[in-house]
């Protein structure tokens, strides 16, 4: 495990012990429904915070995430509390840089590759920016299966849902193939909402 994995994982397990401590105000929004979503791809913007969890079969670590989306670019901030290990993932189209705030900048024109390379083991980036929001990739096929559905060998699964700016929006979900199982928890959403109608 790298110094910076290692540097996560504890952080993040402090991170999640603290969390735990806290009270975070949740509206529950009901049950995942596929149908009921797809205005979202008109979604133009979002952002997230939240708590990572990810595990494959020799490594796992943990995390605080921020995301922010915006046509064209996605912004992933990966760190433990107080910012302590801190990693900015920059995607623009099909260009990526990694910042972890040492002064050197690393950049690739294979964005999935060189992500994977950075965490590990195998991120699908370019889909989870739809999975996230609790939509398939437009791009490929899916199946609908009870609380989510499956695609390009993933599962999607919406543990939980909840309300925000007037929209349902995923809280926990939970994503994984048979090499890697991603845990996600959604502390607070923040939606263009108005060009998503």
């Amino acid at each position: 495990m790298s110094r910076f994995k290692a540097k996560l994982f504890i952080c993040g397990c402090l991170s999640l012990l603290l969390s735990a401590c806290a009270v975070v105000p949740v509206e529950p929004g009901g049950y995942y429904s596929k149908a009921g979503r797809t205005h979202l791809y008109k979604l133009k913007q979002w952002a997230f915070d939240g708590r990572l969890a990810v595990s494959g079969h020799d490594d796992s670590w943990t995390a605080n995430i921020s995301w922010e989306h915006e046509p064209g670019e996605e912004k992933i901030k990966l760190s433990g509390p107080l910012g302590q290990g801190a990693m900015l993932i920059r995607l623009v189209n099909d260009f990526v840089t990694v910042d972890r705030g040492d002064g050197k900048v690393e950049s690739s024109s294979r964005p999935e590759e060189f992500i994977n390379q950075q965490l590990g083991m195998f991120v699908p980036v370019h889909s989870l920016r739809y999975w996230v929001v609790g939509l398939p990739e437009p791009s490929q096929e899916f199946e609908e299966v009870g609380d989510g559905f499956k695609q390009a060998g993933w599962r999607s699964e919406y543990k939980e849902m909840q309300r925000t700016e007037g929209e349902v929006m995923p809280r926990k979900i939970t994503v994984t193939n048979d090499q890697v199982k991603l845990k996600l928890i959604v502390d607070r959403w923040n939606l263009d909402v108005a060009k998503a109608k």
